[in-house]
């Protein structure tokens, strides 16, 4: 499945923010060129390229190896609904994903 979002911050930030949570979900970290870094763990793998577009925002761009209901793909949703709520202190993440 592929997933995008429009992040506010800087790709760095979302990059470190990435690490930090894919790795705190026994993910191991293939930090690659440039914006890109690849997670993978026991189940599947999780691909992030992050590029700035249009100089106004950063389009995050998420791919996981699995379906739409699979444990990894419930991950990489959470993940980006995690990084709009740090974004947005407002916003509560909701769901079971």
């Amino acid at each position: 499945m592929r997933y995008f979002y429009r992040a506010h911050c800087a790709p760095e930030t979302v990059l470190e923010f990435a690490r930090t949570f894919f790795t705190s979900r026994s993910f191991s970290a293939q930090m690659g060129q440039g914006d890109h870094a690849r997670f993978t763990g026991p189940l599947g793998a999780v691909d992030l390229l992050v590029e700035i577009e249009g100089g106004h925002y950063t389009r995050v761009n998420v791919a996981t190896s699995a379906v739409g209901e699979s444990f990894v793909d419930k991950r990489a949703k959470r993940f980006l609904a995690e990084l709009h709520g740090r974004e947005v202190p407002a916003y509560h993440v909701r769901g079971a994903y």
